[in-house]
């Protein structure tokens, strides 16, 4: 059954928007995310309201959500949890679509008081209005321009990735950690105690979501298993899950509990359905966004045969030892493309085998490129991998008698020439930079990797900081792809 989602895609996309618990002075959720949800720039019409009304960044502020002067799409409610029922009944009698309620103290607290008001909204919510949370952050949409209150700085660019999640910190965290990796969202939502909406129904949402096509989902308890289940591995087959799983252990759930009301349940039994679905299962929110960002920027299929491309011996034995734990094979090339690449590389000390060893961290980059065309030419090979360290130039600036590393690392070339490389080589390109020079003394060496990895992530190459990180997630791909075509026969 496809469920109507005509309410859902208004509160995504709302024209008018009621703010309700915004104070003139101070900071206040209320406050905090009005000029959230006007520093990303929407542009539809929003209405703050304060019962003692007056102005607030430019806009009046209505006594009363009965007092505006029109009809509203959504509206964000910021009051203290024993007005929220009338402010919510309020907001359905004014037309509204949805709304995400910002406040908390309700079935989190596990008292008497918290569930009879989460009772309240639920019966609000059976009258006709959408309902997000309580307790939650709400919703991040770029291309509407609604964010969430600490997302004042969120980028308006829109991407194919979207998150569920039932923490809101944990949603302003992961969209930090995308903006680092270089991929965008088409929404984010934290559903919190989900009175009303809640995983099932959202994921539900997202599997029809046109703009969505990697879904990415915190989850600390789900109200019915068995829908909840069925309705993942539909969505599976059609785009890839990745899930972080809260409250898989004793100390863990009694957390979830106090945190969003929800039950955690047992460690094995969730991951064994899940691997029914054929979901990435993520173990850390780092190990998520890899994911996501792997997903994001490289074809889906199984990946058979790699190389590894970087300068030093151990470097490569290591990732090669890593790759075939992930499942990854690097295959010795054809022996005339090792003959080619071998002519190219410097000697000694390098090796044209696979993994190809460059002799050292500071061989051209022109010739990595040359390298990973020639590789290219292997049927064998489906991916390359290649380790940059960076880091190690710093050893150099003494030698070169350069004032910092900025003067010795050949920055421009390593971004044009591994942008020609992903261009023509006709296989993807990922790219590990690992920082192993973190103290004090060598800041510079962070700046020249972050622009690094922006110049190249704006070339579609994705970059992770360690070497496993990408295997595991390259792995990820692999695996979802061959478990997604023995589902479907």
């Amino acid at each position: 059954m496809v469920r109507n989602f005509e309410q859902i895609n208004r509160m995504f996309n709302p024209q008018s928007i009621a703010v309700l618990g915004v104070s003139a002075q101070g900071f206040g959720f209320g406050r905090g995310i009005l000029h959230s949800i006007m520093s990303v720039g929407y542009e539809g019409r929003l209405y703050p309201v304060n019962p003692k009304g007056g102005e607030v960044f430019g806009l009046e502020m209505h006594p009363s959500v009965e007092a505006i002067p029109e009809d509203i799409d959504f509206a964000i409610i910021a009051v203290p949890a024993p007005a929220v029922p009338a402010a919510l009944e309020e907001c359905r009698k004014k037309g509204a679509a949805g709304a995400e309620i910002i406040s908390s103290g309700f079935s989190e607290l596990a008292n008497e008081q918290g569930e009879e008001l989460d009772r309240q909204i639920r019966e609000i919510a059976a009258k006709g209005i959408r309902v997000l949370g309580p307790n939650c952050f709400g919703i991040y949409c770029p291309k509407s321009g609604l964010t969430m209150a600490p997302g004042g700085d969120f980028p308006r660019k829109t991407g194919p990735v979207a998150l569920l999640s039932q923490s809101g910190g944990l949603s302003i965290d992961f969209v930090s950690m995308a903006r680092w990796r270089g991929f965008n969202f088409s929404k984010v939502v934290s559903f919190g105690n989900g009175c009303d909406l809640r995983e099932t129904e959202m994921l539900e949402y997202l599997r029809h979501d046109p703009d969505t096509q990697v879904i990415c989902m915190y989850v600390e308890g789900v109200e019915d298993g068995r829908e909840f289940f069925r309705v993942l591995r539909q969505t599976a087959l059609e785009k890839p899950v990745i899930i972080l799983k809260g409250g898989l252990s004793e100390s863990g759930g009694r957390a979830v509990a106090s945190h969003t009301a929800s039950m955690g349940g047992s460690d094995k039994i969730w991951k064994a359905a899940l691997n029914q679905c054929n979901v990435v299962v993520a173990e850390t929110l780092k190990d998520m966004a890899d994911a996501a960002l792997a997903f994001t920027f490289l074809p889906r299929k199984a990946y058979k045969g790699m190389t590894i491309v970087g300068g030093g011996g151990a470097l490569g034995v290591h990732g090669a030892d890593m790759a075939e734990l992930a499942g990854l094979a690097t295959p010795l090339l054809r022996e005339d493309l090792r003959e080619q690449i071998h002519a190219i590389l410097p000697k000694p000390g390098s090796s044209a085998n696979n993994p190809v060893d460059i002799a050292n961290p500071f061989t051209p980059p022109r010739i990595i490129k040359e390298t990973v065309m020639l590789a290219s030419q292997d049927e064998a090979i489906d991916l390359h991998l290649i380790i940059q360290l960076l880091y190690m130039y710093k050893a150099n600036v003494g030698i070169m008698n350069a004032k910092d590393v900025t003067e010795i690392i050949p920055l421009q070339d390593f971004i044009s020439e591994y942008r020609k490389a992903h261009e023509k080589a006709g296989k993807p390109i990922v790219l590990a930079l690992p920082n192993n020079r973190q103290e004090r003394e060598s800041m510079e060496v962070e700046g020249i990797i972050r622009e690094a990895r922006y110049g190249l992530t704006e070339a579609g190459i994705p970059i992770f900081d360690q070497v496993k990180d990408a295997l595991q997630a390259v792995a990820a791909i692999s695996r979802y792809t061959e478990r997604r075509q023995a589902m479907l026969g």
